[in-house]
């Protein structure tokens, strides 16, 4: 190039590229907050979909796909997800199949009606079937629910947020990088349901009761998870009387019936997907019953599963693995960095993990169902705060160890052998 053309300016289109990179508008930590969890979150989906891609290639042919199914078949049919499919194509049963034994037989009333009919009216517009649809959907809930598990721990936990910077994307990268967080991208309910959670949470911290009723009826047709939401309204309203009484104020008539509002909105949305079952199939314990179908035992009492089921893993060393176990989770909720976060988001894990020791047989699904524990990782992200490297190095380890499981996750427990496997 002759020295008129560079004086003539001919080189200034890729000198302004060089400038735009070296005056840090490319750099991710100038992106807006929303970007870079979305960017953080697509990172994470992309290396599930290569553990996935992988597990794929050994898959035999088995009740669901054929053998070595492509990736939308892998994530929009294996295990529940034709379940899903079947209340989307199909509805559910007017009548709870029985077996010659008369027992209740494993059926769709035991799968939650809002993400199945979200993908049908999609399916109704696009044309496409439903494992396009679904594994698509729930990867697009999940990129939203991210964004607002951000927000709300930059709003909700304002005193973790200052003890360690850049919290809230931290805490997106571990919830992305999960162990079982490769089902925020296949046909199943989490993403949804995470979303709804972390939106409920949000609406609660910055008192927005209304909008708080709408998500959590939602919610109680999503999973069977509004219960302990319950348990956090209270705390919630404890906290406000209590802030309101050391100010010297007290909370006005209409705060209060506001608070009862979304207190029985969320007991309601607890209870109504088993009342809907009950009626349609003119069984009121009908949905119990569905859900025994799923159990080793059928008697559903609650915490009684941990006995048995924990003699079957461990044997005579099952009582000291509960033990064990217990004292982890109370030490996780206990620690400095579990304070630091705001009541709503500290009281959350903590009300739901109870609730699903209360009422879930623990096996294989137990580790997917954790994901909606999500403010845990914000205690993880904060359990380091200084200095800088060593924050960094910690941070760096939990995601390394956490992709590492979920590789052995997803090879040991989402492929099929046929006839029989652990169900993810």
């Amino acid at each position: 190039m002759s020295a008129q053309g560079v004086a003539s300016g001919q080189v200034r289109r890729p000198l302004r590229v060089l400038d735009l990179t070296l005056s840090g508008r490319w750099d991710p930590r100038t992106w807006p907050w929303w970007v870079q969890s979305l960017a953080v979150y697509a990172l994470a989906r992309v290396l599930s979909a290569v553990m996935l891609l992988v597990t794929a290639r050994a898959q035999v042919e088995n009740y669901w796909t054929p053998a070595h199914p492509s990736y939308l078949q892998f994530t929009g049919l294996m295990w529940d997800a034709t379940w899903y499919r079947t209340i989307a194509e199909g509805g559910y049963p007017d009548v709870l199949p029985r077996g010659d034994d008369g027992l209740v037989q494993q059926n769709a009333w035991a799968f939650f009606p809002l993400f199945p009919m979200l993908a049908r009216g999609l399916m109704t517009l696009t044309r496409a079937p439903w494992q396009v649809v679904a594994p698509v959907l729930a990867t697009v809930l999940g990129a939203a629910a991210v964004v607002v598990v951000h927000r709300l721990v930059e709003k909700g936990a304002p005193r973790a947020v200052a003890a360690r910077p850049g919290l809230p994307l931290a805490t997106v990268g571990l919830v992305s990088v999960f162990p079982t967080a490769v089902v925020l991208q296949i046909a199943y309910t989490e993403a949804l349901a995470l979303l709804l959670i972390a939106a409920a949470l949000l609406l609660l911290v910055q008192r927005r009761y209304g909008w708080l009723v709408v998500v959590l009826l939602a919610l109680g047709f999503t999973r069977a998870v509004a219960l302990p939401m319950a348990a956090v309204i209270g705390v919630h309203a404890l906290t406000r009387w209590w802030s309101a009484r050391r100010a010297g104020e007290r909370l006005g008539l209409r705060t209060w019936a506001a608070l009862a509002g979304v207190g029985v909105a969320a007991g309601v949305s607890g209870v109504a997907w088993p009342l809907v079952c009950g009626w349609a199939t003119g069984e009121s314990d009908g949905y119990l019953l569905t859900q025994g179908a799923w159990r080793g035992v059928r008697d559903i009492a609650p915490f009684g599963a941990w006995g048995y089921v924990s003699r079957f893993w461990f044997g005579d060393h099952a009582p000291l693995v509960l033990v064990a176990a217990f004292a982890l989770v109370v030490a996780t909720m206990v620690v400095p960095a579990a304070w630091r976060l705001g009541p709503e988001l500290h009281a959350w894990p903590a009300a739901y993990l109870l609730y699903l020791a209360a009422v879930v047989e623990p096996g294989s699904s137990l580790a997917r169902f954790l994901v909606l524990a999500f403010p845990l990782g914000a205690v993880t992200a904060g359990v380091v705060t200084r200095p800088p490297w060593a924050r960094r190095a910690w941070y760096a380890a939990v995601v390394v160890l956490m992709l590492a499981l979920q590789a052995v996750w997803i090879w040991n427990t989402w492929r099929l052998t046929p006839p029989s496997g652990w169900p993810p």
